[in-house]
Formats: C-alpha cells, structure tokens, sequence
C-alpha cells in the first residue's frame, strides 16, 4: 500500500472492532501522554468519581432557559 486512498480502502474491509484497534493505535502513536496530561486525566476521574454531577437533562433545560431567557 503505498497511496493514503489504498490504505483508507483497506480500513474500510476492517470490522468495526478492527478499525477501533487501529484508531486506538493510530491516537497512541500521535498524542504525546506527558505526565501533566496523565495527571489531569486522573484528575477529571476522581472528580467524577467523587463529586455531584448534572444530569444531563437537566442540563439541556437549563440551556433551554438561558438561550430563551
């Protein structure tokens, strides 16, 4: 394969589970994880693990009250 249009047709044959694989593969080899991006996911996931959350009906609600409002 040498062109992005071949590799894009040879995505297209993989099953959704193979082409998760490969998305997944693809973000690790692109995203840098520095140990401050590492600490903030961790922390995001303490917090929602941890703290109250908003439904998220409640939430279009109330943008629904502020954008008319």
């Amino acid at each position: 394969m040498s062109t992005v249009t071949e590799i894009e047709a040879a995505i297209e044959k993989l099953s959704p589970a193979e082409q998760r694989e490969l998305a997944d593969w693809l973000n690790s080899r692109l995203i840098d994880e520095t140990p401050e991006m590492l600490a903030a996911l961790d922390e995001g996931i303490r917090s929602l693990e941890n703290e109250p959350t908003v439904p998220l009906e409640d939430v279009r609600r109330k943008i629904k009250a502020w954008a008319t409002g």
